[in-house]
């Protein structure tokens, strides 16, 4: 399912786990359950989170209308892909995912700037409906997707 359980079970050989793989099982398997509680949280309250978000762009914008729609339906599509990735947790699915069209896009429609004002209200409307525990589990893919956000630039996830 992710690169870390991947490893584990790949290595050829190799009739039982040690002491450390072991414990990077026991971890992932004990956060799957908060894992799934903020994926269903994001999943089920998609537009109640995006609602405000997209209404505050429109407000401080001065591009038009359907370039703030399509960064919002960037923005919207870079949180399911962080959703995944974090339920997952594998930061490499994110990048992968992200890393082909979301700089490019933000640079043929020249919303780099609204698309970075986009996370950043993102970031503190999920402070307003994730515990600060819960926030700290997309942390690492909204990093990345910030980043890739910005044009040009490549990400290589950390682990």
């Amino acid at each position: 399912m992710t690169l870390k359980l991947d490893a584990l079970f790949d290595a050829p050989g190799r009739p039982y786990l040690d002491t450390d793989d072991l414990s990077v099982l026991s971890q992932y398997i004990s956060s799957i359950p908060d894992r799934i509680v903020v994926y269903r949280i994001l999943r089920d309250q998609e537009v109640e989170i995006m609602q405000p978000i997209a209404d505050a762009l429109q407000q401080v914008s001065s591009q038009p209308e359907m370039v703030v729609e399509r960064s919002v339906r960037n923005g919207l599509l870079a949180l399911r892909y962080v959703a995944m990735a974090m339920l997952l947790d594998d930061p490499t699915y994110l990048a992968g995912r992200l890393q082909d069209w979301m700089a490019e896009i933000a640079q043929a429609y020249d919303t780099q700037s609204l698309d970075q004002q986009l996370l950043q209200l993102l970031q503190q409307q999920l402070a307003k409906v994730l515990t600060p525990a819960q926030c700290r589990l997309l942390q690492p893919g909204l990093a990345t997707a910030q980043a890739l956000m910005q044009a040009g630039q490549t990400v290589v996830p950390s682990r």
